[in-house]
């Protein structure tokens, strides 16, 4: 009877112990992943409405895969400050630059899954600043002799978790540039698509 009930004591005492690693591992998985870097970065979900800086990766739609961008945003109290750095554009171009609906870049053939331009006060296409513009139109990009562009636009309609909140939209850099025409400025194709989400930020 004692050598039945051994073998299942010592099963059971396995599988407790197993289980106590599996946890631990678990846990400590956990807590690898929840801040990588320590408790210097605020993850977003702590931060809640308080979101000051945002940042958004453009990746080139098929046939412009060598166009690449990274967008900063910043919430100013009297709008957002963008400021983006472009590169892998044709020398000397110009390119429209707008803010579009949908945070989806799923569609990389042509970025159509982003919407139209983000106009939630149904107001004409304009020039940035503008205050019957979308406020997401942030005008024209132009190229330098090394096929790099930079932005430094303040979008005063915008901000990022307030009243037309850009937060989780997409960012487009259209093929031709804007001439402010309606409906979109006749900006032509999609040649980069990008989502604004929650910059990395420092205590």
């Amino acid at each position: 009877m004692l050598r039945k009930i051994r073998p299942i004591l010592f099963a059971a005492a396995f599988g407790l112990v197993a289980a106590g690693c599996h946890e631990n591992e678990h846990a400590a998985a956990t807590a690898a992943t929840a801040h990588p870097h320590g408790d210097a970065v605020l993850a977003a979900a702590d931060m809640g409405a308080d979101v000051k800086d945002a940042v958004a990766m453009l990746h080139g739609t098929k046939g412009n895969e060598k166009v690449h961008a990274i967008v900063h945003f910043t919430e100013t109290g009297n709008g957002v400050k963008v400021m983006a750095h472009i590169t892998g554009l044709e020398p000397n171009s110009e390119h429209a630059f707008h803010i579009h609906e949908f945070g989806d870049c799923t569609d990389m053939d042509k970025a159509m899954s982003t919407g139209g331009h983000f106009n939630p006060e149904k107001h004409q296409h304009g020039k940035p600043g503008d205050p019957n513009a979308h406020p997401g139109d942030m005008g024209n990009v132009k190229a330098d002799a090394t096929c790099m562009a930079m932005a430094d636009v303040t979008l005063p309609a915008a901000s990022l978790t307030g009243k037309n909140a850009i937060l989780g939209r997409g960012v487009i850099l259209h093929e031709k540039p804007d001439d402010y025409s309606q409906p979109t400025g006749n900006a032509g194709g999609r040649i980069a698509c990008g989502v604004i989400g929650v910059a990395q930020v420092k205590r």
